[in-house]
Formats: C-alpha cells, structure tokens, sequence
C-alpha cells in the first residue's frame, strides 16, 4: 500500500510540475502538488517501523543495473515530516511575482527528495539530486523577492555543484572497486577499500552533502538564496531537502563505509558540526531580516544532526551499539522537530511580509493584531528552536546533551575528549539560539504598532498555527512516536534504541538512572505552575498600582520611537565577539539639493563573512578577469569572427590530415 501511495505523490507531483510548464491553472497545479505531499504522508505513516517495500523502476533503467527504490524507517521519517510544511507551503504559495516557475520548482524539489530518498543506482540517484538543486533555484527564482536575485542563485548552484561533483567521484569509487552502481554492492565495497581511498570517499560523502546541510564553509550561500525567496521556499529547503540531504549523509558513512575509520569519520563530523554550529548561530542572531536569520538557524539545526551523527559514529567505532543507535535516533528526532517548527515561521515570515510589506524584523504589533491560535503557533515554534521545554526541540537537545555525556563509555581518550569538548559548543550554540528566537519572537511580532497593527491573512494564521501545535505535539506524543524509529538504526535494524528511550511517559536515554524528562507530564504541571503567577495578578488588583513612565536619561519618553530594534538587541554580543564578526559601520549625508543643508542622514551596518573572502573570493577574481580577457569574443567585429573560423577550420583540417 505505501509504495502505490508513494508512486500517487509522484504522479501527482508531476503533474504539478506539467500544469507549472503549461501556465496556466497554476492553484489546481498547487493543490495537486500539496494533495501529493498528503498522500506520500500517509505512505510514510503506513509503513513506519519498518522499510517500504522493495520495487524495481524499470523506466528508470540506466545501463546494465536496474534501478531499485526502498525507504527505510529513517527515510520514512525523515520524508514524512518533511511534507507537513511543504504541504501548507504548497497550499499557500509564494508571494513572488513568479508563480509559474515556482510550481515547478516545487514540484522538482519534491520529486528529487523523494528518489534522493529511496532510489538504490548511483547514476539514479544523481539524477534525482541534480534534480531537487534545480528546484530549489527555480523557485528562488520564481520568487524574485531580493536585488541580485541571479547572482544569488547562481553562488548557491556553484557551491551546491561542487557538492554534486564531490558526489559523483564517491560514487564512481564506490562503483568502480565492486563494478556496479547498485547500493546493495556498495556496502560490499566499502570494507575492501584502501584505508586512504575510503578516507578520500567520506570526505567526499561529507563535502557532498554537506554543501545542501550548509556545514561550514558552504553555509554562505544559506542568507543570500534565502533572503531572495519566499517563506514558502524556505519551508521547502529548510524542511525535506534538508532533511534529504542528511539522510544521504548517513546513508553514505554509515551503510557505505560500515566500520571503516568511524572514530576519524566521528570526529571530523563532531569538530566540523560544531564549529559550523556556532558560527551559523552566531550570525543568525545579527540578521534583522526574517528569511536570513531563519537560513542561518536552518543551517545551524543541520549541524547539531550532523553532530549527533558524528557521535553516533564514535560509539560504533568503540563497538557499543546502543549508544550508536540511540545518537542516531536523537538525529532524526532533531531534524523531525526543526522541520516542523522552521516551517511554522518561515510561513509567518511570509504572513508578516503580506501584512507589512517587508521581511524586516521590527516591532509592529503584528502579534496583538491577529489571532491567539497564530500567536500561540508561532510562539511553540520559536519556543522549540530555542530548546524551551516543553517542545519538541527542547527533547531533542535534551537528549544530544544526555548522548555526549555518556562518552565516558569510550574506551579510548581521545573520543571521550571530544565528546566533552562537543558538549560544550552545543552549550554555547544552544545559549546564542535562546537569544535568537527571542529576538525574532519579540521583536517580529511583538510590540506596539504606530496604528493597530497590519492583519495577516487567515491562512497564514492557520498554517502557522497547525504547524507549531504538531510541534507541540510531536513532543507530548514522544513517547508514543518513538515507536515509530525502532528499527531506524540502519547497520543492524535489530539494535532497537527507541523502545529502551521511553519507559512509560518518561523519556531516557536508555536508562532512567543516568536522567529522564516527560514532557507529556511537563504539559499539565506548567499551566498548573501559571496558576500562581495568575493568583497574584488577581490580588495585586486590590492594591493601588503606581505606573510611571519609563526612564529614558531626563530626556521626554519617546513612546514607541524608543522600542528595541534588532540591532540594538544584538550589538552587545556583536560587541564580545567583534573578532568573529568584523562588524562595519558607515554614516553619511546627503546635502545633493545644498551644501549647507543635509537632506539625510545614511547609517549603513554589516558583519563581514568569515569564509567567503578567502575561499570564494580568489575564484570570483579568476572569473573577472578571464571575463575581461575573452570578452574581445562579444566584439561584434566580423574579421575576427571570420580569423577565428579559418583557425578552427586549419586545425580541423591538420587534424584530419595527420593524425
């Protein structure tokens, strides 16, 4: 049954997609791609615990292997919850000006997740993983809600073509050593490799995949493709590409290259995520544009999985499998709860962008204008990344904690160490994400307005407010959910973690003599807790309350002129870590109508990239200047084009003649 729903989503997605081509009927092609993403939902929910069942594509045939499709339990997962906000993204649609482009992009997208999911032939696969690249920079450019929107695009496909192009040699080492694209073989492949080829493969697995998890350097093309795009695209990207990506990851270092150098894959994965964790943390927290900070937050969120993965790793090098299967859990129940709560704020973003006409964060009392069922999605959204309890991103970075700090169980040194040191980035990645969400919750939606605030449409209230109860949810529900994963350890589905996680309501890892949590419980303990602070509202009410206006220095209040800006909100952390940031300040006036009369004032305020001068820049410049030199080409003058042909032509003809 999940494969017949499975095989639905994708004609309906093609559909979609078709529909998009033509033009026209572009709300029956958007109903038509969220329709898919119910049913590949439903298929997804289906077949949990266990694997789809295994089918042959026939008209997918590429050489001499047939090209199979399977999804996992992790897969299932993974794709599942990856559909819930590509399903209220498609239903709503983007506010760019090119829908058309847009479907098609979505419908691409789609289609390539679902075969970088389940399709078993290398040359298959990147197929489909060409295929969700090109969707995603169709959509960004259907959106077109940025200057520059083509430069942009285009730095996101060079650096996602780098990944593509790491990606190809893997599977050309893989495909070469067993004589065979077929996964099945790859696995053969993996254990008979040369210590130093199955080093250079997983490294190429990890710049591969990382280019679309935005591991570090690749995370630079996060804000500028997203701060072009619609909330919508980033639900998208954000959600089952994402997700997508990680599973081809784990697939690749777990399954691939089973055992084969581990710790140094678990390690390089630990250092690389946490790094990349704190520095796309750190930025996030300076954006005052929705869709970039949202971008960087995306990227942070995918290393904290790819830590989790890199510990994961680390325990079955020191062969003990439960704490493996149990930090790959954690993985996917990250990834599960970001999906859901990025999703729910990138389709604020939007909402936010309908009402006000912008991305910017600033206070414009968008919360207290619109309804409570929106403000509480939001706010169990915002709650979640900021690892509140009790969310779901709260159980998550939970356990990540509980997982690194039963490194002790290692046997060796070095592994312990860095389990220890990778707990402590995740404690300053998850203090800097705290002030990020409330930052964005705060001041995007909070405050006082200069009139009663701009309405958002009731669909985006809707949507948002699904998405952050089903984080909600996913939290109350996990012990029930985690069911759901016990046989999602991919090197012996037999390792079952998940069951030993729940005991009862409570959540452990493994075992309730190290630490537990319930948040199930947390849910009617924390509303009986608000019942104190209520009761001293009520009685405060019998006393004579003094108000007083708000101290601003002697100088008038300046009522809602004087409210928190994002950047004020961030500039003392700018400040502390002004070597990580490089922060750029520049004022100017303009006294173009007299010299004697400034007509305005300019502030302008920028952090300077830490990667991009030294890794991109050098290429940039070689680019330029090959451009300078050939551009004689674009002359227009006909000698030369006629000089050149008769080059080609000798030479054409020398060939011909003597060799």
């Amino acid at each position: 049954m999940t494969n017949e729903l499975i095989a639905i989503a994708a004609v309906l997605w093609l559909a979609a997609a078709m529909i998009a081509l033509l033009g026209r009927r572009l709300a029956i092609g958007r109903w038509l791609a969220a329709l898919g993403c119910i049913t590949g939902m439903i298929g997804a929910v289906l077949a949990l615990p266990h694997n789809s069942a295994a089918t042959s594509l026939p008209f997918l045939r590429i050489g001499d292997d047939g090209t199979g499709f399977v999804l996992s339990p992790a897969a299932l997962w993974l794709f599942g919850f990856g559909l819930a906000p590509a399903m209220a993204a498609a239903l709503l649609g983007s506010p760019g000006r090119g829908a058309r482009f847009w479907v098609f992009g979505l419908s691409m997208s789609l289609l390539g997740a679902l075969g970088v999911f389940g399709l078993t032939q290398g040359a298959a696969f990147l197929i489909a993983w060409e295929v969700m690249s090109l969707g995603g920079a169709a959509m960004v450019l259907g959106d077109r809600l940025a200057d520059g929107v083509g430069t942009r695009t285009l730095f996101m496909l060079g650096l996602l073509e780098v990944g593509a192009v790491a990606l190809l040699a893997a599977v050309l080492i893989f495909g070469t050593s067993v004589a065979s694209l077929d996964f099945a073989e790859f696995t053969k492949a993996g254990p008979n490799l040369p210590l130093y080829i199955a080093a250079i493969a997983g490294l190429l697995l990890l710049l591969g995949f990382g280019a679309k998890l935005g591991l570090l350097p690749f995370y630079e093309w996060f804000p500028g493709a997203y701060g072009a795009a619609s909330g919508a695209t980033g639900a998208i990207m954000s959600g089952v590409v994402l997700n997508a990506a990680f599973f081809g990851l784990a697939r690749g270092l777990t399954v691939w290259l089973p055992g084969v150098l581990d710790q140094d894959f678990g390690i390089a994965l630990c250092a690389v995520g946490v790094v990349s964790a704190i520095l796309t943390a750190l930025y996030a927290f300076q954006q005052e544009d929705w869709r970039a900070l949202l971008a960087f937050s995306s990227a942070e969120n995918a290393s904290v999985a790819a830590i989790a993965l890199g510990a994961s790793l680390l325990f079955s090098a020191g062969h003990l499998s439960l704490l493996a299967a149990l930090a790959f859990t954690v993985a996917l129940l990250h990834l599960a709860g970001h999906t859901l709560a990025k999703g729910a704020l990138f389709l604020a973003a939007d909402g936010v962008f309908g009402a006000s006409g912008r991305y910017t964060i600033r206070q414009d009392g968008l919360l207290r204008a619109n309804t409570v069922f929106f403000g509480l999605g939001a706010l169990f959204a915002a709650m979640s990344l900021a690892a509140m309890p009790p969310q779901a991103g709260f159980v998550s970075e939970w356990f990540m904690f509980q997982t690194v700090f039963q490194g002790f169980h290692l046997p060796g040194l070095t592994g312990r160490l860095i389990l220890v040191l990778t707990g402590a980035g995740l404690a300053l990645t998850a203090a800097i994400a705290f002030a990020t969400f409330v930052k964005l919750f705060g001041i995007g939606l909070q405050g006082r307005a200069a009139n009663d605030g701009a309405r958002i449409t009731v669909s985006h209230q809707i949507a948002v407010g699904l998405l952050g109860f089903s984080v909600l949810a996913l939290a109350v529900g996990m012990p029930t959910w985690l069911g759901a994963l016990s046989r999602a350890w991919p090197i012996d589905p037999a390792v079952d973690a998940a069951t030993r996680m729940t005991p009862g309501w409570l959540l452990v890892p493994l075992t309730g003599r190290f630490a537990f949590i319930s948040p199930s419980k947390l849910v009617i303990v924390m509303p009986l807790l608000a019942l104190v602070p209520t009761a001293l509202i009520v009685l405060s009410r019998r006393f004579p309350v003094r108000r007083a206006p708000v101290w601003y220095g002697g100088s008038a209040p300046l009522d809602r002129r004087g409210a928190t800006t994002a950047l004020t909100f961030s500039n003392s952390l700018r400040t502390f870590y002004s070597f990580v940031y490089r922060p750029r300040a520049e004022t100017g006036v303009d006294t173009s109508l007299s010299p004697y009369f400034v007509s305005r004032l300019r502030f302008e305020h920028d952090v300077a990239p830490i990667f991009g001068p030294v890794l991109f820049g050098p290429a940039v410049r070689m680019v330029n200047g090959l451009a300078r030199r050939i551009r004689v080409l674009q002359s227009g003058y006909l000698n030369l084009y006629l000089g050149i042909i008769g080059i080609l032509l000798t030479i054409i003809l020398v060939i011909s003649l003597f060799f």
